[in-house]
């Protein structure tokens, strides 16, 4: 793992970012976390690379509010398509 910022998936539609934080605390120092309204995810910036690490393998796959969070790198807007761009739509 390259970063401190943590894609967090499969959320309940109820879970606030102010829960994130109260989570991912007990694993280290959050810096920002914040909710996709609407989407079931969301990201949360721990302040190094190994409270990040730590936290996802503590935290991937348990259940908050009936829901087995997926937790991963969040990877950059560049990469997520290839190579800085998206695919062409046919």
């Amino acid at each position: 793992m390259q970063g401190s910022k943590l894609y967090v998936g499969n959320l309940n539609y109820t879970i606030t970012a102010e829960e994130l934080v109260t989570l991912f605390s007990e694993h280290g120092t959050v810096i920002n976390a914040n909710i996709i309204e609407g989407k079931g995810f969301g990201f949360v910036e721990m302040s190094n690379q190994s409270e990040a690490e730590e936290a996802k393998k503590k935290l991937d796959g348990s259940f908050l509010k009936g829901r087995a969070m997926r937790v991963n790198e969040a990877r950059s807007r560049k990469n997520r398509y290839g190579h800085g761009r998206r695919a062409a739509r046919r």
